[in-house]
């Protein structure tokens, strides 16, 4: 019986970390595996939506990919080299791993693969590329796609971070517990970044790429099944839920942006609302919260608000205060400078942007001079306000933001005199 493409490629993308975690866990060869594990994706694609899919579809797949990887190894070659680099690095019961279709009881691949993906020795593109193409199931053309990158610019990226991976000789399996704590801040933080590219694109025609936030949330859900005790996974897979059950009614009929007053709210997931505030409350007050548990609760508070003039605003300032103290940083400045001046007026607002006012990190991008603008307008500067959404559009990289902003800065010129 055929199955259905889409079926087909869901079940892949679910299966392709389980497939590459179990070949480097019995064979290592990072790269080489995942080359095997690529092939036999590839098969599978072919020959699942007109046969049907097997009634082990994991054992298939290991079963492929490992002759493949086996066809490989035997190059004289490519052994030795591997066999040299073993004899280095692993211990002398390295091999003695389990067959690699057999249960894992130790640890789940996935886990370990993403933690092998945001290896410290890795750029944050490299480990988000990475993550994407051996943990997210992507094709190169696929990151490529989701990062306006050439496909040959990201074939090349993945190289280098898997030829990195080889060459700093890690093991494959979770790290010691001493450096776990560092290295889940990197995978998180990887993560995140993922999120916030596809929900809040920084290029292209549009606002944003929900493939792209919808596989971060996917790895988040696969981090906090297996860290249900780590609270900042807790806050993070509630952040993204909860920020991402507004995609729906941010973006109107032509692809412009809606601000998040103006949204009809009806529209927001109110299941994806549900889940993330049941997290949130599951979390809070279990210990100290960190940054994505505050976050997440802020995200909270916007999203029980039956509409925009109920929202507890005074609550969300709070909430940033106890951030500024956790993670102090321009963009967290900012947005508390927007809470604020929701409480005390534009004109207090403004007054914290000033402060802001000769930070690059902030006033590079188009979002400061977005707010400048909007509270600008809201203190009934009109002039400056047009000036400040005129920059903001120069310095916005996103086509949609560019046109809502010019319309923002046009609304605000005054007519000609008959």
């Amino acid at each position: 019986m055929s199955t259905p493409h889409r079926d087909v490629e869901g079940l892949l993308r679910q299966l392709t970390p389980q497939v590459l975690g179990a070949l480097v866990r019995r064979y290592g060869h990072f790269a080489t595996a995942e080359d095997a594990v690529q092939e036999a994706l590839v098969a599978a694609a072919l020959r699942w939506p007109v046969d049907g899919v097997p009634e082990q579809p994991r054992g298939w797949l290991v079963t492929v990919a490992g002759r493949r990887l086996t066809d490989l190894l035997r190059s004289e070659q490519a052994r030795r080299e591997r066999e040299a680099g073993v004899a280095r690095r692993a211990p002398a019961d390295a091999w003695l791993a389990p067959p690699a279709d057999q249960p894992v009881t130790a640890a789940d691949d996935s886990l370990v693969l993403l933690f092998l993906c945001c290896h410290p020795a890795l750029s944050p593109d490299a480990q988000i590329a990475l993550t994407l193409r051996a943990v997210g199931g992507l094709t190169t053309a696929e990151i490529a796609r989701a990062f306006l990158v050439p496909e040959a610019t990201m074939t090349r990226r993945i190289s280098r971070a898997k030829q990195r991976i080889r060459a700093s000789g890690v093991p494959f399996g979770l790290p010691p517990a001493g450096d776990r704590a560092a290295r889940l801040g990197a995978v998180l933080h990887v993560l995140y970044l993922i999120f916030n590219e596809g929900y809040a694109s920084t290029s292209g025609p549009h606002l944003h790429r929900s493939a792209l936030a919808a596989e971060a949330i996917r790895l988040t859900r696969l981090l906090h099944r297996h860290l249900p005790d780590e609270g900042e996974v807790t806050g993070l897979l509630a952040l993204m839920l909860l920020t991402d059950a507004r995609r729906p009614a941010r973006t109107g009929p032509a692809g412009e942006p809606v601000p998040m007053a103006e949204q009809d709210r009806s529209r927001w997931d109110a299941a994806a609302i549900r889940e993330g505030v049941a997290l949130v409350e599951a979390v809070l007050g279990r210990g100290p919260a960190g940054p994505y548990q505050i976050q997440a609760a802020i995200a909270a508070l916007h999203d029980e608000a039956p509409e925009a003039e109920t929202t507890d605003w005074p609550q969300i300032v709070a909430l940033y205060e106890l951030l500024l103290r956790l993670a102090d940083n321009p963009v967290v400045r900012l947005n508390h400078a927007v809470a604020v001046a929701m409480v005390e007026g534009p004109q207090v607002g403004l007054g914290l942007l000033a402060v802001l006012a000769t930070d690059v990190r902030v006033t590079e991008g188009h979002r400061f001079h977005a707010v400048r603008a909007h509270l600008l307008e809201r203190a009934g500067a009109k002039a400056e306000a047009r000036d400040a959404y005129l920059v903001a559009a120069r310095r916005s990289t996103s086509p949609p933001h560019q046109r809502y902003l010019h319309a923002r800065a046009t609304r605000l010129t005054d007519p000609p005199p008959e």
